[in-house]
């Protein structure tokens, strides 16, 4: 046991949680076991308002919207986890990227990565502009590029590295260091790495957001978002804007996020294992044009990934021999790998980007971030990769242009089984 922690009789951790390790951390901070009951995991807290013993005294929750005992211990575990010292958790990703632009009001300015996520995109293309707010889209590859994009009136730098779905990383500290020499105030969107595996605030972020929905959940049953800061004044005024505007989670997806952390570092784990197997699979193909993980040497940014994460994540994309044809094909056949929009969660999900997350963009901006026809992005889960491997084999198999005329479509696979079986007909069902 480290020799910074005392148990008192309750069995309740009293530590300096810096010194503890990830998963610990995961398990314990904000998870005390309640003292007039023992329960060691939180209860559900449904009520929307609590008693006050005096006017305006109250034990730290007054109206659910403004905070909830749920929420909070959600709150204290994630800020332990990114090394901040506030967390404010939103009803969805979204929820918290509107409401930091709104915190910087009217006439501002952002300057955002290029290959952004499509919603951020389209928050700031359409919503933002509304507002009086202008965004510039900038190659961040090279951090060089952001010093000509910087105006009077800028604001927010926003980043995500790696970048959805073309997976590109953008250096934090060079980045950080450019926008606080002009005096603006640098986002990193981390969901894609999570906590496990990357830590933004440690490199000069002032606010990691995250859309808790995918890894931090991690099990496809929640929507939610969250803030994270170690600076108080921008922690005061997202709190301000959070309770005024209201967008805040429920109790219950609140606890269920909860639960989702405490497996976070064993998820992640596997994720990794899982995707560089199938990176390395899909590399080896020659029905594959291009296979883009982190993980791999033959990524251009390799080495930036190893300096500032402690892994790769479980995300990957990859370009099929030939079109939109091809990755339709490949997406439909797949057994295992479920044809759906987000990502993080268990199980394997496949996706399209540029008719599905990433539609609402131009097909000029499109092009331009190398969001292609024949782009496939893959969220590997925690199955059996050998499961994994064999279903994108048949798959591709199927896609390849030289079988498809004469290669049978594979009927539905048994995963117990580890075999492929008839589809059930009415001839044939018992």
């Amino acid at each position: 046991m480290s020799p910074n922690i005392a148990l008192n009789g309750d069995n309740n951790l009293k530590q300096e949680i810096k010194e503890l390790g990830f998963g610990t951390r995961a398990i314990h901070v904000g998870q005390e076991p309640d003292p007039n009951t023992g329960a060691v995991i939180p209860a559900i807290s449904l009520s929307t308002t609590y008693k006050q013993s005096a006017i305006g005294v109250h034990h730290g929750y007054e109206y659910s919207r403004s905070d909830n005992p749920n929420r909070s211990k959600f709150e204290q575990a994630i800020a332990s986890l990114e090394k901040g010292k506030y967390a404010l958790a939103f009803s969805s990703g979204s929820a918290v990227t509107a409401t930091i632009v709104t915190s910087i009001g009217t006439n501002g300015h952002i300057v955002s990565v290029s290959d952004v996520y499509g919603g951020t995109n389209r928050y700031f293309s359409k919503v933002a502009d509304t507002q009086g707010i202008e965004t510039t889209f900038v190659d961040l590859h090279d951090p060089q590029n952001l010093k000509d994009a910087f105006r009077f009136n800028t604001n927010l730098v926003w980043v995500e590295t790696p970048t959805n779905p073309t997976l590109s990383l953008v250096d934090i500290k060079a980045v950080a260091e450019i926008t606080h020499q002009h005096n603006a105030i640098l986002v990193v969107d981390n969901t894609f790495m999570s906590p496990y595996f990357q830590n933004p605030l440690e490199l000069g972020a002032d606010i990691v957001v995250h859309s808790v929905t995918k890894y931090i959940n991690g099990h496809s049953d929640v929507v939610m978002g969250v803030f994270i800061t170690n600076n108080q004044e921008i922690h005061n005024k997202i709190k301000f804007l959070q309770n005024a505007i209201g967008a805040v989670p429920s109790a219950f997806d609140s606890w269920l996020a909860n639960r989702g952390l405490k497996t976070l570092h064993l998820r992640m784990k596997q994720h990794q294992e899982n995707a560089l197997r199938i990176a390395r699979f899909l590399q080896g193909s020659d029905k594959v044009d291009q296979v883009i993980y982190p993980g791999l040497e033959s990524h251009p940014q390799h080495l930036l990934a190893k300096k500032q994460a402690r892994g790769f994540g479980g995300m990957l994309s990859f370009k099929i021999k030939g079109g939109f044809k091809e990755a339709n094909t490949f997406l439909q056949n797949t057994k295992l790998f479920t044809l759906a929009e987000s990502l993080g969660g268990v199980e394997s999900l496949a996706e399209h980007p540029a008719k599905m997350t990433h539609s609402g963009l131009t097909q000029e901006h499109r092009n331009a971030v190398g969001v292609t026809d024949n782009l496939i992005r893959l969220s590997i889960g925690i199955e059996d990769a050998e499961d994994l491997l064999a279903d994108i084999q048949q798959s591709l198999d199927i896609a390849d242009p030289v079988f498809t005329s004469t290669l049978p479509k594979l009927p539905r696979y048994n995963s117990e089984a580890k075999e492929y079986f008839p589809t059930m007909t009415e001839e044939n069902k018992c």
